[in-house]
Protein backbone atom coordinates (compact mmCIF):
# COMPACT_ATOMS: atom_id res chain seq x y z
CA UNK A 1 0.00 0.00 0.00
CA UNK A 2 2.86 2.72 0.88
CA UNK A 3 3.35 2.93 -3.14
CA UNK A 4 -0.55 3.30 -3.72
CA UNK A 5 -0.36 6.62 -1.26
CA UNK A 6 1.82 9.59 -0.98
CA UNK A 7 4.61 9.17 1.78
CA UNK A 8 6.77 11.98 3.93
CA UNK A 9 9.52 11.92 1.32
CA UNK A 10 11.50 13.30 4.89
CA UNK A 11 10.48 10.31 6.66
CA UNK A 12 10.95 7.61 3.86
CA UNK A 13 13.72 8.55 2.07
CA UNK A 14 15.83 10.89 3.63
CA UNK A 15 15.34 11.56 7.89
CA UNK A 16 16.90 9.15 10.67
CA UNK A 17 15.33 6.21 11.78
CA UNK A 18 15.49 7.73 15.27
CA UNK A 19 14.11 11.06 14.49
CA UNK A 20 11.47 9.59 12.19
CA UNK A 21 10.43 7.09 15.85
CA UNK A 22 10.16 10.52 17.80
CA UNK A 23 7.80 11.70 16.09
CA UNK A 24 5.74 8.70 15.34
CA UNK A 25 2.31 8.22 16.49
CA UNK A 26 3.79 5.41 18.57
CA UNK A 27 6.22 7.80 20.36
CA UNK A 28 3.11 10.53 20.69
CA UNK A 29 0.40 8.08 22.42
CA UNK A 30 2.63 5.94 24.31
CA UNK A 31 3.82 9.40 25.55
CA UNK A 32 0.29 10.41 26.01
CA UNK A 33 -0.08 7.33 28.56
CA UNK A 34 2.79 7.54 30.51
CA UNK A 35 1.60 11.27 31.07
CA UNK A 36 -1.56 9.49 32.13
CA UNK A 37 0.82 6.99 34.45
CA UNK A 38 2.66 10.59 36.09
CA UNK A 39 -0.53 12.26 36.67
CA UNK A 40 -2.21 9.26 38.26
CA UNK A 41 0.54 8.72 40.37
CA UNK A 42 1.61 12.51 41.69
CA UNK A 43 -2.60 12.72 42.30
CA UNK A 44 -2.02 9.23 44.56
CA UNK A 45 0.74 10.96 46.22
CA UNK A 46 -1.24 14.01 47.36
CA UNK A 47 -4.76 11.79 48.31
CA UNK A 48 -6.75 10.89 45.94
CA UNK A 49 -8.35 7.72 45.93
CA UNK A 50 -6.30 6.42 43.16
CA UNK A 51 -5.15 2.38 43.98
CA UNK A 52 -1.41 0.89 43.40
CA UNK A 53 -3.38 -1.71 41.22
CA UNK A 54 -5.16 0.81 38.72
CA UNK A 55 -1.84 2.32 38.29
CA UNK A 56 0.34 -0.86 37.79
CA UNK A 57 -2.54 -1.35 35.44
CA UNK A 58 -2.00 1.35 33.30
CA UNK A 59 2.08 1.09 33.52
CA UNK A 60 1.35 -2.04 31.68
CA UNK A 61 -0.32 -1.05 28.85
CA UNK A 62 1.47 2.26 27.98
CA UNK A 63 3.40 0.36 24.93
CA UNK A 64 0.29 -1.77 24.04
CA UNK A 65 -2.04 0.79 21.79
CA UNK A 66 -4.99 -0.83 20.31
CA UNK A 67 -4.93 1.40 16.98
CA UNK A 68 -7.08 -0.42 15.19
CA UNK A 69 -9.71 0.45 18.20
CA UNK A 70 -8.54 4.34 18.56
CA UNK A 71 -9.27 4.73 15.10
CA UNK A 72 -12.71 3.43 15.69
CA UNK A 73 -13.37 5.70 18.54
CA UNK A 74 -11.85 8.45 17.24
CA UNK A 75 -14.45 8.44 13.70
CA UNK A 76 -17.26 8.58 16.14
CA UNK A 77 -16.30 11.00 18.76
CA UNK A 78 -14.14 13.04 16.63
CA UNK A 79 -11.35 13.63 19.20
CA UNK A 80 -8.16 12.17 19.47
CA UNK A 81 -7.51 12.69 22.92
CA UNK A 82 -11.19 11.43 24.04
CA UNK A 83 -10.52 8.57 21.73
CA UNK A 84 -7.47 7.57 23.39
CA UNK A 85 -8.73 7.96 26.75
CA UNK A 86 -11.23 4.81 25.75
CA UNK A 87 -8.71 2.50 24.44
CA UNK A 88 -6.34 2.98 27.33
CA UNK A 89 -9.36 2.63 29.59
CA UNK A 90 -10.43 -0.87 27.80
CA UNK A 91 -6.44 -1.80 27.78
CA UNK A 92 -6.68 -0.66 31.99
CA UNK A 93 -9.92 -1.15 32.98
CA UNK A 94 -9.27 -1.21 36.76
CA UNK A 95 -7.74 2.39 36.00
CA UNK A 96 -10.48 3.70 33.74
CA UNK A 97 -12.36 5.73 35.88
CA UNK A 98 -9.41 8.01 36.66
CA UNK A 99 -7.70 8.05 33.73
CA UNK A 100 -6.58 11.83 32.44
CA UNK A 101 -8.62 12.89 36.29
CA UNK A 102 -9.04 16.71 35.84
CA UNK A 103 -7.56 16.72 33.04
CA UNK A 104 -8.22 18.57 29.10
CA UNK A 105 -6.53 17.73 26.08
CA UNK A 106 -3.40 20.03 26.47
CA UNK A 107 -2.27 18.04 29.12
CA UNK A 108 -0.97 15.25 26.94
CA UNK A 109 -0.91 16.77 23.86
CA UNK A 110 1.39 19.94 24.66
CA UNK A 111 3.14 17.76 27.23
CA UNK A 112 3.71 15.61 25.21
CA UNK A 113 5.18 17.80 22.27
CA UNK A 114 7.09 19.14 24.65
CA UNK A 115 8.79 15.84 25.48
CA UNK A 116 9.23 15.28 21.60
CA UNK A 117 10.92 18.08 21.43
CA UNK A 118 13.35 17.89 23.89
CA UNK A 119 14.48 14.75 22.85
CA UNK A 120 14.66 15.90 19.18
CA UNK A 121 17.54 18.53 20.41
CA UNK A 122 19.09 15.57 22.31
CA UNK A 123 18.94 13.95 18.59
CA UNK A 124 20.09 16.99 17.03
CA UNK A 125 22.65 18.92 18.82
CA UNK A 126 24.80 16.02 19.02
CA UNK A 127 24.73 15.85 15.15
CA UNK A 128 25.35 19.52 14.58
CA UNK A 129 28.57 18.93 16.91
CA UNK A 130 29.86 16.73 14.45
CA UNK A 131 29.59 18.43 11.58
CA UNK A 132 31.56 21.45 13.50
CA UNK A 133 34.62 18.98 14.96
CA UNK A 134 34.60 17.82 11.42
CA UNK A 135 34.89 21.46 9.74
CA UNK A 136 37.20 22.63 12.33
CA UNK A 137 39.58 19.41 11.50
CA UNK A 138 39.30 20.54 7.89
CA UNK A 139 39.94 24.31 9.14
CA UNK A 140 43.28 23.28 11.03
CA UNK A 141 44.32 21.40 8.31
CA UNK A 142 44.25 24.26 5.39
CA UNK A 143 44.91 27.06 7.61
CA UNK A 144 47.65 27.96 5.65
CA UNK A 145 46.52 27.33 2.32
CA UNK A 146 46.08 30.50 0.42
CA UNK A 147 43.43 31.23 -1.73
CA UNK A 148 41.17 33.96 -3.30
CA UNK A 149 38.53 35.53 -1.64
CA UNK A 150 36.20 37.24 -3.12
CA UNK A 151 33.44 40.13 -2.11
CA UNK A 152 30.61 40.14 -4.71
CA UNK A 153 31.99 37.00 -5.99
CA UNK A 154 34.33 39.26 -7.65
CA UNK A 155 38.01 38.28 -7.29
CA UNK A 156 39.37 39.89 -3.47
CA UNK A 157 42.48 40.05 -1.41
CA UNK A 158 44.00 36.52 -0.32
CA UNK A 159 42.25 34.06 2.38
CA UNK A 160 43.09 30.40 3.47
CA UNK A 161 41.16 27.69 2.95
CA UNK A 162 41.16 27.21 6.32
CA UNK A 163 39.59 30.78 7.29
CA UNK A 164 37.09 30.47 4.73
CA UNK A 165 35.98 27.50 6.79
CA UNK A 166 35.65 29.57 9.88
CA UNK A 167 33.11 31.60 8.64
CA UNK A 168 31.13 28.67 7.77
CA UNK A 169 31.50 27.28 11.68
CA UNK A 170 31.21 30.74 13.28
CA UNK A 171 27.59 30.77 12.18
CA UNK A 172 26.94 26.68 13.33
CA UNK A 173 28.28 27.98 16.48
CA UNK A 174 25.85 30.81 16.48
CA UNK A 175 23.38 27.84 16.06
CA UNK A 176 24.77 25.50 18.43
CA UNK A 177 23.79 28.10 20.94
CA UNK A 178 20.55 29.17 19.87
CA UNK A 179 19.67 25.85 20.20
CA UNK A 180 21.08 23.90 23.28
CA UNK A 181 19.81 27.38 25.17
CA UNK A 182 16.09 26.66 23.55
CA UNK A 183 16.62 22.57 24.77
CA UNK A 184 18.06 23.65 28.45
CA UNK A 185 15.36 26.29 29.92
CA UNK A 186 12.56 24.67 27.76
CA UNK A 187 9.34 24.75 30.20
CA UNK A 188 6.88 22.18 30.88
CA UNK A 189 3.05 22.92 30.84
CA UNK A 190 2.38 20.96 33.45
CA UNK A 191 -1.47 20.83 34.80
CA UNK A 192 -3.14 24.07 33.92
CA UNK A 193 -6.62 23.36 32.83
CA UNK A 194 -9.04 24.59 30.67
CA UNK A 195 -8.00 28.45 30.54
CA UNK A 196 -4.80 27.76 32.41
CA UNK A 197 -6.32 28.22 36.03
CA UNK A 198 -6.03 25.21 37.09
CA UNK A 199 -9.54 25.23 38.15
CA UNK A 200 -10.25 21.52 37.79
CA UNK A 201 -7.32 20.72 40.21
CA UNK A 202 -8.38 23.22 42.86
CA UNK A 203 -12.13 21.23 43.24
CA UNK A 204 -9.92 17.82 43.17
CA UNK A 205 -8.42 18.87 46.22
CA UNK A 206 -11.20 21.22 48.16
CA UNK A 207 -9.67 24.19 47.43
CA UNK A 208 -6.49 23.49 48.85
CA UNK A 209 -3.78 25.68 46.68
CA UNK A 210 -0.73 23.87 48.26
CA UNK A 211 -1.88 21.02 46.89
CA UNK A 212 -2.64 21.67 43.51
CA UNK A 213 0.84 23.84 43.31
CA UNK A 214 2.73 20.78 44.47
CA UNK A 215 1.18 18.44 41.53
CA UNK A 216 2.29 20.98 39.52
CA UNK A 217 5.53 20.49 40.67
CA UNK A 218 5.54 16.76 40.99
CA UNK A 219 4.18 15.80 37.50
CA UNK A 220 6.72 18.46 36.13
CA UNK A 221 9.66 16.55 37.98
CA UNK A 222 8.12 12.85 37.30
CA UNK A 223 8.46 13.80 33.50
CA UNK A 224 11.83 15.05 33.48
CA UNK A 225 11.66 18.56 32.75
CA UNK A 226 13.08 21.47 35.72
CA UNK A 227 10.75 24.39 34.98
CA UNK A 228 7.20 25.44 34.28
CA UNK A 229 5.87 27.84 33.01
CA UNK A 230 4.19 30.18 35.48
CA UNK A 231 1.28 31.32 33.48
CA UNK A 232 -0.44 29.75 30.72
CA UNK A 233 -4.21 29.36 28.70
CA UNK A 234 -5.30 26.20 27.64
CA UNK A 235 -1.67 25.66 26.30
CA UNK A 236 1.56 26.25 26.13
CA UNK A 237 2.83 29.75 24.60
CA UNK A 238 2.53 29.18 20.71
CA UNK A 239 5.82 31.91 20.62
CA UNK A 240 7.60 28.79 22.04
CA UNK A 241 7.44 27.33 19.20
CA UNK A 242 7.95 30.22 17.33
CA UNK A 243 11.33 30.64 18.99
CA UNK A 244 12.00 27.16 18.34
CA UNK A 245 11.26 26.82 14.40
CA UNK A 246 13.11 29.94 14.11
CA UNK A 247 16.61 29.18 15.92
CA UNK A 248 16.23 26.10 13.35
CA UNK A 249 15.47 28.35 10.45
CA UNK A 250 18.57 30.05 11.32
CA UNK A 251 20.36 26.77 11.39
CA UNK A 252 18.96 26.29 7.58
CA UNK A 253 20.37 29.63 6.82
CA UNK A 254 23.70 28.44 8.44
CA UNK A 255 23.45 25.19 5.73
CA UNK A 256 22.21 27.36 2.87
CA UNK A 257 25.26 29.62 2.68
CA UNK A 258 27.90 26.76 3.13
CA UNK A 259 26.36 24.43 0.40
CA UNK A 260 25.78 27.59 -1.77
CA UNK A 261 29.93 28.58 -1.31
CA UNK A 262 30.64 24.57 -1.71
CA UNK A 263 28.11 24.62 -4.92
CA UNK A 264 30.21 27.70 -6.23
CA UNK A 265 33.23 26.16 -5.56
CA UNK A 266 32.65 23.16 -7.04
CA UNK A 267 31.95 24.89 -10.51
CA UNK A 268 35.49 26.46 -9.89
CA UNK A 269 36.97 23.00 -9.13
CA UNK A 270 38.84 23.88 -5.85
CA UNK A 271 36.87 22.06 -3.61
CA UNK A 272 34.13 19.34 -4.00
CA UNK A 273 31.94 17.04 -2.08
CA UNK A 274 32.29 13.32 -1.64
CA UNK A 275 31.70 11.94 -4.98
CA UNK A 276 31.34 8.37 -4.74
CA UNK A 277 33.14 5.22 -7.01
CA UNK A 278 29.64 4.50 -8.48
CA UNK A 279 28.01 7.74 -7.82
CA UNK A 280 26.20 9.21 -11.33
CA UNK A 281 26.36 12.80 -12.13
CA UNK A 282 23.91 13.43 -14.69
CA UNK A 283 22.04 11.22 -16.73
CA UNK A 284 22.34 12.53 -19.75
CA UNK A 285 26.27 13.99 -19.20
CA UNK A 286 28.03 11.24 -18.20
CA UNK A 287 31.18 13.07 -17.74
CA UNK A 288 29.31 15.45 -14.43
CA UNK A 289 29.96 15.57 -10.82
CA UNK A 290 27.03 17.73 -9.70
CA UNK A 291 27.06 18.25 -6.33
CA UNK A 292 23.92 17.16 -5.11
CA UNK A 293 24.63 16.82 -1.73
CA UNK A 294 25.08 20.42 -1.22
CA UNK A 295 22.13 21.29 -3.59
CA UNK A 296 19.78 18.90 -1.45
CA UNK A 297 20.80 20.80 1.86
CA UNK A 298 20.49 23.88 0.32
CA UNK A 299 16.80 22.60 -0.93
CA UNK A 300 15.71 21.25 1.84
CA UNK A 301 17.11 24.58 4.09
CA UNK A 302 14.96 26.53 1.94
CA UNK A 303 11.89 24.25 3.06
CA UNK A 304 13.16 24.54 6.72
CA UNK A 305 13.39 28.20 6.88
CA UNK A 306 9.74 28.47 5.47
CA UNK A 307 8.22 26.84 8.44
CA UNK A 308 9.17 29.45 10.57
CA UNK A 309 6.16 31.38 9.06
CA UNK A 310 3.84 28.69 10.27
CA UNK A 311 5.14 29.10 13.84
CA UNK A 312 5.26 32.94 13.49
CA UNK A 313 1.67 33.05 12.32
CA UNK A 314 0.07 30.72 14.84
CA UNK A 315 1.96 32.70 17.87
CA UNK A 316 0.21 35.77 16.57
CA UNK A 317 -3.63 34.24 16.41
CA UNK A 318 -4.03 32.29 19.73
CA UNK A 319 -7.19 34.72 20.76
CA UNK A 320 -7.41 35.34 24.20
CA UNK A 321 -6.98 31.68 26.44
CA UNK A 322 -6.91 29.66 23.25
CA UNK A 323 -8.34 28.63 19.79
CA UNK A 324 -7.64 25.15 17.65
CA UNK A 325 -6.53 26.47 14.50
CA UNK A 326 -2.69 25.80 15.89
CA UNK A 327 -3.32 21.93 16.08
CA UNK A 328 -3.40 21.12 12.46
CA UNK A 329 -0.73 22.98 11.39
CA UNK A 330 1.63 22.40 14.31
CA UNK A 331 1.10 18.47 13.37
CA UNK A 332 3.32 19.62 10.69
CA UNK A 333 5.36 22.36 11.34
CA UNK A 334 6.97 21.25 14.40
CA UNK A 335 7.88 17.61 13.07
CA UNK A 336 9.18 18.58 9.48
CA UNK A 337 11.08 21.09 11.15
CA UNK A 338 13.38 18.72 13.27
CA UNK A 339 12.98 16.16 10.06
CA UNK A 340 14.55 18.37 7.85
CA UNK A 341 16.88 19.98 10.58
CA UNK A 342 17.95 16.29 10.88
CA UNK A 343 18.17 15.33 7.06
CA UNK A 344 20.48 18.36 6.25
CA UNK A 345 22.54 17.94 9.33
CA UNK A 346 23.03 14.05 8.32
CA UNK A 347 24.09 14.80 4.81
CA UNK A 348 26.43 18.03 6.39
CA UNK A 349 28.15 15.70 8.38
CA UNK A 350 28.84 13.36 5.43
CA UNK A 351 29.60 16.26 3.03
CA UNK A 352 32.41 17.70 5.90
CA UNK A 353 34.12 14.15 6.15
CA UNK A 354 34.67 14.15 2.63
CA UNK A 355 35.86 17.57 1.17
CA UNK A 356 38.30 17.01 -1.76
CA UNK A 357 40.66 20.25 -2.28
CA UNK A 358 41.94 20.43 -5.82
CA UNK A 359 45.52 22.42 -4.70
CA UNK A 360 46.82 22.94 -8.23
CA UNK A 361 43.98 24.84 -9.38
CA UNK A 362 43.25 26.86 -6.20
CA UNK A 363 47.04 27.99 -6.89
CA UNK A 364 46.50 28.55 -10.32
CA UNK A 365 43.51 30.80 -9.69
CA UNK A 366 45.68 32.66 -7.05
CA UNK A 367 48.48 32.89 -9.97
CA UNK A 368 46.05 34.63 -11.82
CA UNK A 369 44.78 37.35 -9.97
CA UNK A 370 48.00 37.83 -7.66
CA UNK A 371 49.77 39.94 -10.13
CA UNK A 372 47.17 42.67 -9.48
CA UNK A 373 46.80 42.42 -6.54
CA UNK A 374 50.12 42.96 -5.72
CA UNK A 375 51.04 45.90 -7.48
CA UNK A 376 50.37 47.86 -3.91
CA UNK A 377 53.55 45.91 -3.18
CA UNK A 378 55.46 46.47 -5.99
CA UNK A 379 55.11 50.44 -5.59
CA UNK A 380 55.63 50.41 -2.46
CA UNK A 381 59.34 48.46 -3.20
CA UNK A 382 60.57 50.46 -5.45
CA UNK A 383 59.87 53.48 -3.53
CA UNK A 384 62.14 52.08 -0.85
CA UNK A 385 64.33 51.40 -3.58
CA UNK A 386 64.56 55.01 -4.12
CA UNK A 387 61.89 55.44 -6.85
CA UNK A 388 58.87 57.79 -7.09
CA UNK A 389 55.47 57.23 -6.37
CA UNK A 390 53.57 58.64 -8.86
CA UNK A 391 55.94 57.63 -11.47
CA UNK A 392 56.18 54.26 -10.43
CA UNK A 393 52.34 53.97 -10.42
CA UNK A 394 52.07 55.35 -13.75
CA UNK A 395 54.21 52.72 -15.17
CA UNK A 396 52.55 49.59 -13.20
CA UNK A 397 49.18 51.00 -14.41
CA UNK A 398 50.28 50.98 -17.70
CA UNK A 399 51.71 47.57 -17.42
CA UNK A 400 48.47 46.40 -15.55
CA UNK A 401 46.35 47.30 -18.47
CA UNK A 402 48.18 45.56 -20.77
CA UNK A 403 48.14 42.41 -18.69
CA UNK A 404 44.35 42.74 -18.06
CA UNK A 405 44.11 42.96 -22.00
CA UNK A 406 45.84 39.86 -22.37
CA UNK A 407 43.37 38.19 -20.06
CA UNK A 408 40.41 39.61 -21.13
CA UNK A 409 40.18 40.11 -25.31
CA UNK A 410 42.84 37.10 -25.58
CA UNK A 411 42.23 34.64 -22.93
CA UNK A 412 45.64 34.45 -22.48
CA UNK A 413 47.49 33.73 -18.67
CA UNK A 414 48.06 36.88 -16.35
CA UNK A 415 51.61 37.97 -17.85
CA UNK A 416 51.78 41.34 -15.73
CA UNK A 417 54.81 39.78 -13.46
CA UNK A 418 56.40 38.92 -16.89
CA UNK A 419 56.07 42.80 -18.15
CA UNK A 420 57.51 43.60 -14.79
CA UNK A 421 60.96 41.66 -15.07
CA UNK A 422 60.91 42.80 -19.08
CA UNK A 423 60.81 47.11 -17.69
CA UNK A 424 63.95 48.18 -17.23
CA UNK A 425 62.31 51.22 -14.85
CA UNK A 426 61.40 47.97 -12.24
CA UNK A 427 65.34 46.84 -12.52
CA UNK A 428 65.57 47.88 -9.15
CA UNK A 429 63.29 45.44 -7.58
CA UNK A 430 63.66 42.76 -10.21
CA UNK A 431 65.66 40.44 -7.48
CA UNK A 432 62.87 41.06 -5.26
CA UNK A 433 59.98 40.72 -7.14
CA UNK A 434 59.65 36.41 -6.68
CA UNK A 435 59.19 37.61 -2.75
CA UNK A 436 57.14 39.96 -3.16
CA UNK A 437 54.55 37.84 -5.29
CA UNK A 438 54.30 35.35 -2.62
CA UNK A 439 51.12 34.31 -2.07
CA UNK A 440 52.09 33.63 2.00
CA UNK A 441 52.54 37.47 2.61
CA UNK A 442 49.08 37.96 0.95
CA UNK A 443 47.05 36.11 3.31
CA UNK A 444 47.45 38.40 6.48
CA UNK A 445 46.37 36.54 9.70
CA UNK A 446 44.06 34.07 8.71
CA UNK A 447 46.16 30.96 10.27
CA UNK A 448 46.59 32.92 13.12
CA UNK A 449 42.69 33.94 13.51
CA UNK A 450 41.83 29.56 12.64
CA UNK A 451 44.23 28.80 15.62
CA UNK A 452 42.51 31.35 17.96
CA UNK A 453 39.20 30.91 16.98
CA UNK A 454 39.61 26.91 17.35
CA UNK A 455 41.00 27.01 20.66
CA UNK A 456 38.43 30.10 22.43
CA UNK A 457 35.84 29.46 20.47
CA UNK A 458 35.21 26.21 19.15
CA UNK A 459 36.54 23.57 21.77
CA UNK A 460 34.88 24.86 24.70
CA UNK A 461 31.94 24.59 22.57
CA UNK A 462 32.67 21.17 21.71
CA UNK A 463 33.18 19.88 25.23
CA UNK A 464 29.76 19.01 26.04
CA UNK A 465 29.92 16.96 23.18
CA UNK A 466 33.34 14.78 23.75
CA UNK A 467 31.88 11.34 24.26
CA UNK A 468 29.38 11.74 21.35
CA UNK A 469 31.69 13.21 18.50
CA UNK A 470 32.21 9.40 16.81
CA UNK A 471 28.57 9.43 15.50
CA UNK A 472 28.38 8.35 11.85
CA UNK A 473 26.37 10.22 9.67
CA UNK A 474 23.44 8.00 8.03
CA UNK A 475 22.52 9.34 4.58
CA UNK A 476 20.47 6.27 2.39
CA UNK A 477 20.29 8.18 -0.97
Amino acid sequence: MSHLTYQSQLTSRYASKEMGFNFSDHKKYSTWRKLWVILAKAEQILGLNISNEQIKQMEENVEKIDYEMAAKEESLCRHDVMAHVHTFGCAAPLAAPIIHLGSTSCYVGDNADLIMIKDAFDILLPKLARCIDRLSKFAMKYKDLPCLGFTHLQPAQLTTVGKRTTLWISDFLMDLDALSNLRNNLKFLSVKGTTGTQASFLTLFDGNHEKVEELERLVTKLAGFDKTFSVTGQTYPRKVDYNILSALGGLGASVHKMCTDLRILASMKEIEEPFEKNQVGSSAMAYKRNPMRSERCCGLARHLMTLVSDAQNTASVQWLERTLDDSSNRRISIPESFLTADVILNTLQNISEGLVVYQGVIERHVAQELPFMATENVIMAMVKAGGSRQECHEEIRLLSQIASKEVKEYGRENNLVELIKKSKYFSLIHDVLDQLMDPKTFIGRAPEQVLKFLETDVYPALLPYTSKLDGVAEVRI
